[in-house]
């Protein structure tokens, strides 16, 4: 349970809540009004009551209903699979493991529903070492031991892992390649986002320009750390966010099902033999079809390889 008084915050209940509680968003503070969890002066109000100053809020959201992944039959991808590790192509739209709002359907589903996973004792996101966003496509390795769970981790963390993303975003550049470095974090004006904020962890990305179009361009960029919404995030400081993003990008933008970003080039050393191996998948369809439209349009200025 969770009290607070009203002091400089105006506004409909349900904002003044999102903004206060670190952990709430505005639509579960709404569904929270709604079924009488919060209350202000003692009473239940609706999420359009206006607060006023010295109004006590309190906060009482009912417990979460703990998630465990089960099996189920989904069609997966599959680029590679051992008896250590399974590389999957994730198609854009599909969740990487059980969440709140996502209880199943996720990959860590369709995985479960296609093979066992010796001793690994995450519930939740078992054999999930990296993730990438619901409607970013492509390539991830999944450990089907915990052994080689624990050394795709530990690979990950020492950076010696590849990660080369396709990504078509706004903007004619200047310039040809660059590296990003700045630091990443929660967006201090919207919960939703992520940010480059000065106290936010450690983030580099390194871009290359493959071609250049009127008003957009191909880009080929590599992960040197994995933070939350690195590559949209870091486009967007620079002023070239990747075109359909919901979060990062401009309202006039290319249509389509989500951000035009693709995890197209995977590589890591396999956990048991050592070996180095190295994935590559196209982007989906629609991903080919508008960068076709766009290597059509007469206005194409320059292709840079």
């Amino acid at each position: 349970m969770t009290c607070f008084t009203v002091t400089t915050q105006t506004g409909r209940i349900d904002k003044v809540i999102a903004d206060t509680l670190p952990d709430a968003t505005r639509s579960q503070a709404q569904k929270w009004l709604l079924a009488g969890h919060v209350t202000v002066n003692g009473a239940t109000v609706l999420p359009k009551y206006k607060v006023a100053a010295d109004d006590v809020v309190q906060v009482d959201p009912p417990k979460p209903v703990p998630l465990a992944a089960k099996p189920q039959n989904i069609p997966l991808e599959i680029v590679y699979e051992d008896a250590d590790v399974l590389v999957v192509n994730k198609p854009q739209g599909m969740v990487v493991h059980p969440a709140p709002g996502h209880p199943d359907g996720t990959l860590v589903n369709a995985v479960l529903g296609h093979t066992a996973l010796t001793g690994i004792n995450d519930v939740l996101r078992p054999g999930i070492v990296h993730r990438i966003d619901k409607d970013t496509s492509g390539l991830l390795m999944v450990a089907k031991t915990q052994a080689a769970q624990l050394s795709l981790s530990a690979q990950l963390k020492a950076k010696t892992t590849s990660r080369q993303y396709l990504a078509i975003v706004h903007g004619v550049f200047k310039e040809t390649q660059g590296r990003i470095d700045a630091p990443l974090g929660r967006d201090p004006k919207d919960r939703k986002k992520q940010a480059v904020v000065p106290d936010g962890r450690h983030a580099v990305t390194h871009f290359q320009v493959l071609e250049q179009f009127a008003k957009y361009a191909l880009v080929q960029c590599v992960l040197e750390t994995g933070r939350t919404h690195q590559i949209r995030v870091h486009m967007a400081y620079i002023h070239h966010p990747v075109a359909g993003d919901p979060l990062y990008a401009p309202k006039r933008t290319l249509p389509g099902a989500g951000q035009f970003l693709h995890a197209a080039t995977l590589g890591f050393k396999h956990p048991v033999s050592g070996q180095w191996l190295e994935f590559h998948a196209d982007p989906p369809a629609i991903f080919a079809e508008t960068l076709a439209n766009l290597r059509a349009n007469i206005d194409k200025t320059r292709v840079i390889r």
